[in-house]
C-alpha cells in the first residue's frame, strides 16, 4: 500500500507529533519506516540532510516553553566553537524557572531566567537570542573564545566591500544582556571580552590575530578599512589595516590552498603593492604558540614602514 505523502514543511527536517497532529497526519503515518524515532515524540524522515535549526526545530515545538540554548543556540546563529566544545552535540535545551526540567534521550537540560526579549524565533525554532547565547557561553569559553564569539554576532560590512554583512546584534545589546545578569555565572570573563569585540573580523582566527597583535605590545589593526584608489573607487579589503603605515594583513583560511585562489592571492598581493600597502599574510600556524609568529611578521613589517 502506498503512503501517504506528508506535508512539505514537515519534510524539511524534524517535526514534533504535536506538528503532525496539527497538519492531520495520523499516528499510523508517523509510525511508518521512513521515519526515525530519534525522541519522544520526535521524528526525521529517513532521507533527510538537515542540519541547524530544521535539524532542531521539534525540539521546542514539543511546547510552548521549550527553547534551544548554550552550544545549540550557538550552532543556529554559526558562532564559532573551540574544539573543546565543538565535540558536544548534546541537544541544549532549556525552560524557564518554574516549569519542569527537561528529559529525554540526548538532551542537556536546563532551567534559567529568560527575560521576553531573550528569546527569538529564527528559521522556525525558538532560541535564545544572539546576545543571550552568547552571555550564556561565557562561563564556558575563555575570554578570547569569546571575544571570536562576540566579533561574529557583531560583524557587518558596508555596500563598498564585495559582500556587504548584517550584524546579528549590536555591541549594545551585548552591554545591555550583561547589564541584566550581573550575578549570572560567567559575568567576569563577558565584562572582559566586552572591553575587546570590534565590528568586521569574518573569522574566530582573525579574532584571535587581532588579540595576539595586542597582547603582543603592537598597535591594533583597524578593521573593515576599505583601501581605495585615486578615483575613490575600493580596491583591497584587508583583514587588518594599518592605515598610518600602509601594512595590510590578510589572513589565508583552507580555502586559500586551491590554485585559483592562490592565483587571486597573488594578484591582490600585487594590488597592494600597486597602491603602495605592504602585505602581511598570515596563516593558521603563525597563530600557534604561547609566542605566535604572527607578533614577529607584523612587527618587521611595521618596523619596515618606520614605526617605532
Amino acid at each position: 500500500m502506498r503512503r501517504i505523502n506528508l506535508p512539505d514543511h514537515l519534510t524539511t527536517g524534524s517535526f514534533s507529533l504535536r506538528a503532525s497532529d496539527k497538519a492531520g497526519v495520523t499516528r499510523k503515518r508517523t509510525a511508518a519506516k521512513d521515519l526515525v524515532t530519534v525522541s519522544r515524540g520526535i521524528r526525521v524522515p529517513v532521507l533527510s540532510s538537515a542540519s541547524g535549526a530544521a535539524a532542531l526545530r521539534a525540539y521546542t515545538d514539543l511546547d510552548d516553553a521549550s527553547v534551544l540554548v548554550s552550544l545549540s543556540a550557538a550552532r543556529v546563529w554559526g558562532i564559532p566553537l573551540p574544539a573543546t566544545r565543538s565535540g558536544d552535540w548534546r541537544i541544549h535545551l532549556a525552560r524557564r524557572r518554574g516549569f519542569s526540567f527537561p528529559r529525554r534521550v540526548n538532551v542537556a537540560g536546563h532551567l534559567l531566567t529568560l527575560l521576553p526579549e531573550e528569546t527569538v524565533e529564527y528559521d522556525g525554532v525558538r532560541l535564545t537570542s544572539p546576545a543571550r547565547t552568547w552571555l550564556d557561553l561565557a562561563s564556558q569559553l575563555s575570554v578570547e573564545e569569546l571575544v571570536a564569539a562576540g566579533d561574529h554576532l557583531v560583524c557587518s560590512h558596508g555596500d563598498d566591500f564585495p559582500v556587504p554583512k548584517d550584524a546579528l546584534c549590536s555591541i549594545g545589546e551585548l552591554q545591555d544582556v550583561v547589564r541584566r545578569h550581573p550575578g549570572m555565572r560567567g559575568v567576569r570573563t563577558a565584562r572582559a571580552a566586552l572591553e575587546l569585540i570590534r565590528v568586521g573580523a569574518d573569522s574566530a582566527p582573525e579574532s584571535l590575530m587581532r588579540l595576539a597583535l595586542m597582547n603582543g605590545n603592537l598597535p591594533e589593526p583597524k578593521l573593515n578599512h576599505v583601501v581605495r584608489n585615486s578615483l575613490g573607487h575600493p580596491v583591497l579589503w584587508p583583514d587588518g589595516a594599518y592605515v598610518e603605515w600602509k601594512v595590510s594583513l590578510q589572513y589565508d583560511g583552507q580555502h586559500h590552498g586551491g590554485i585559483e585562489q592562490h592565483l587571486k592571492d597573488i594578484e591582490r598581493q600585487e594590488r597592494s603593492l600597486a597602491h603602495g600597502w605592504l602585505e602581511v599574510r598570515i596563516s593558521k600556524h603563525d597563530l600557534e604558540g604561547e609566542r605566535p609568529a604572527v607578533v614577529h611578521k607584523v612587527r618587521r613589517a611595521l618596523q619596515s614602514r618606520g614605526w617605532k
